[in-house]
């Protein structure tokens, strides 16, 4: 055997290895960030037949500001805006990921919540779609308390300052989908 093949088939190899734990990694983020916005292309989940099976398909032909709900039903978007008197629920920003559990073994996560207001807005009275918003580690409820099913406050009504970020730490065995119902600018 030549030295050279022996060498090429380990390139070879090398490049197949490192690509497909490339694509792996690249599947990972597209099906963890399914509920962001992408540029270009939207993921989608259809059903199969029986309407048990998920299999997931790239749609090109959808609206990026359209955007489906955890029940498969559409639902607007408001388009950021560059200059504006007013506010508008896509001023708050809201991201959240996982930490390290409690010694029960209870999964944590982080949330932080943004103003973004690109015209430098106060916005207050922020409601949260937030289901039946539950923690095991206490909450500041002057941070971010639930009033009712699917009806969450963030800092106790006042007004969050533009460019500021409020955060907080849940403990529950899922992550909860946290989005903006209403704000008061």
């Amino acid at each position: 055997m030549r030295p050279e093949s022996s060498l090429r088939r380990r390139r070879i190899a090398s490049f197949t290895a490192v690509f497909a734990v490339t694509f792996l990694l690249l599947l990972i983020q597209i099906y963890s960030d399914h509920e962001t916005l992408k540029v270009g292309t939207v993921l989608s989940v259809k059903k199969n037949s029986t309407g048990t099976q998920n299999t997931p398909s790239l749609n090109t032909h959808r609206k990026l500001l359209n955007r489906e709900d955890e029940k498969g039903n559409e639902k607007k978007v408001e388009p950021n805006r560059i200059w504006s008197e007013r506010c508008s629920k896509s001023d708050i920003v809201i991201s959240q990921g996982a930490t390290e559990p409690l010694p029960s073994g209870i999964p944590t996560y982080t949330v932080e919540i943004m103003n973004v207001c690109v015209s430098g807005c106060d916005i207050s009275a922020i409601h949260l779609s937030c289901g039946w918003f539950s923690s095991a580690r206490l909450v500041n409820p002057r941070v971010f308390k639930r009033l009712n099913f699917d009806d969450c406050l963030v800092n106790n009504g006042k007004p969050l300052v533009n460019g500021r970020t409020l955060s907080f730490q849940y403990a529950n065995t899922f992550r909860y989908p946290l989005s903006v119902s209403s704000v008061t600018c």
